[in-house]
This record gives C-alpha cells, sequence and structure tokens, in this order.
C-alpha cells in the first residue's frame, strides 16, 4: 500500500514538472501577438507587425492613415528584462518609453509605467486566432481615460484578410 502511494505520488509530481517544462517562457508567453493586424474605421486605419520571437525579444511596428496621409507611427521592442517583459515604445514626435509587464497570460499581456504621462498602462488581449483588443490607459489632466483599439489578422503586406 505505501508503494503504491508512493508511485502514484512520484507520478503526479513528475506530470506536474513535465507540465511546467512545456509552459512558454520568456517572450515566447507572448508569441501569440506575432503577425500583422488592422483596426480600421471611418476616420483612420492602424496597422501593427509584430516579428516572431528570437534572441529574448520581439520587434514591432505600427502606423496610423488617415485617407492617404501618415499621421503616425512607433517602432516597438518586446524584450526580457530578468522574469519580466518590457515594452520600449518609439512614438513618431515623442521620447521613447518603457513600460515594464505586470501580467502575462497565453491570452494577455498587461504592461505599466506610473511614471509616463499618458498612458501608463498598455494592454494587449487575445480574442481568439484571428483578433486581439489593444489598449492604452491612464490619467491624462486628471482624468480617467481608456482608447481601445479592436484589430484583426491580416496578411502581411496586404492590409487584406488572409485565405
Amino acid at each position: 500500500m505505501i508503494v503504491t502511494r508512493t508511485l502514484v505520488t512520484l507520478v503526479a509530481v513528475g506530470l506536474c514538472v513535465r507540465g511546467l517544462e512545456s509552459q512558454p517562457r520568456g517572450i515566447q508567453r507572448v508569441a501569440w501577438l506575432q503577425g500583422c493586424w488592422e483596426s480600421s474605421s471611418a476616420q483612420r486605419t492602424i496597422d501593427e507587425q509584430w516579428m516572431a520571437p528570437r534572441g529574448g525579444n520581439m520587434v514591432g511596428m505600427s502606423r496610423t492613415v488617415r485617407g492617404d496621409a501618415l499621421v503616425a507611427y512607433e517602432f516597438l521592442l518586446l524584450r526580457e528584462v530578468g522574469e519580466r517583459l518590457e515594452y520600449e515604445s518609439h512614438p513618431s514626435g515623442q521620447s521613447r518609453a518603457k513600460f515594464l509587464s505586470s501580467t502575462v497570460s497565453d491570452s494577455l499581456v498587461l504592461f505599466e509605467n506610473p511614471q509616463h504621462d499618458f498612458p501608463q498602462k498598455i494592454g494587449y488581449r487575445r480574442e481568439g486566432p484571428d483578433s486581439l483588443i489593444a489598449w492604452i490607459e491612464g490619467t491624462e489632466k486628471g482624468q480617467s481615460r481608456r482608447i481601445e483599439f479592436p484589430y484583426r489578422r491580416v496578411s502581411c503586406g496586404s492590409g487584406r484578410q488572409p485565405r
């Protein structure tokens, strides 16, 4: 009886350890961001693209277009910093800003920098294989503010839905 219990316990511990080993680690935890995304409305189109994780980082870029005019762009870097992820943003016409992850899962990542003017939080939530919600939020001029960007996956380079 003791041998059976010990054997069952060892098997259970082995399965738990094996399960932990198969969990994505580091930048791989947000690999679901890779690819091309588009958020489109009557006023503007936002394209965001993320390269696959490699070398402990993901490189991204974004552009916002109104009509035929580029109105904003941003270069992005996600990288491993210890056990956390760092989101470094280089927006057009502004100084770079860094945010550290506070939540990372297989469908949600949230970055925070309480000292930044606006936003203080940047988040991405996967809504399925081909859609996600990105948002920025924080306090601006004493008012709480949140802006959401609903994205759909598109073929890279075409701006159209993949076939």
